[in-house]
């Protein structure tokens, strides 16, 4: 499985207590697995709901989005608007 270099930002950088780490995956929901393993605390974060932006493209709800190797790859807290 690929490792890709993941940068956090806003609460979800805050509750995990850092900014950037290494996590495994081929798809967003094998990184987002991998997250709440290796930061037990993002759990009830990610269940609520994170986006996941691959190389600037914003991702909500694609689980099964494909995260190419060498992909520049943020995970942030979800905005709600209205």
């Amino acid at each position: 499985m690929p490792v890709h270099q993941v940068t956090l930002s806003g609460i979800v950088a805050k509750t995990a207590g850092l900014t950037a780490l290494e996590l495994e995956g081929n798809n967003i929901r094998q990184l987002l697995k991998s997250l709440e393993a290796a930061c037990p605390d993002l759990g009830p974060l990610i269940a609520k709901g994170v986006a996941v932006s691959i190389d600037g493209t914003l991702y909500r709800d694609d689980w099964f989005q494909p995260i190419p190797e060498g992909a520049e790859v943020f995970v942030i807290p979800r905005l709600a608007g209205g």
